[in-house]
């Protein structure tokens, strides 16, 4: 992807396992492919478990309040929406340098 352009899909499944698959689609491999040496795991960045739960339901049934979380993986950066949805944005090399 050049800079700037982002892909934007709605999930069905779990957030970390959106994220997971919406990286992997971005780069052309599949989602087992997303380990070391070439790819860190998503755990060294976030806590899946932790993103899961908040935009699982509450214990009652009801859903969420929709909010965003936002993080940077495999050179992405990555928001993942209350509604589901993931987005990623490639950074360039001189966003990665600034952190």
């Amino acid at each position: 992807m050049a800079g700037g352009d982002s892909i934007d899909r709605v999930a069905t499944k779990t957030p970390s396992q959106a994220v997971v698959e919406a990286v992997a689609d971005a780069e052309g491999v599949s989602p087992r492919a997303l380990r070391p040496p070439t790819y860190q795991p998503l755990h060294e960045v976030i806590d899946p478990d932790s993103l899961d739960a908040l935009f699982a339901d509450r214990v009652d049934g009801a859903p969420r309040a929709n909010g965003t979380v936002s993080f940077t993986y495999c050179g992405y950066a990555v928001t993942v929406d209350g509604d589901g949805s993931v987005t990623l944005e490639r950074r360039s090399s001189s966003d990665d340098a600034r952190e």
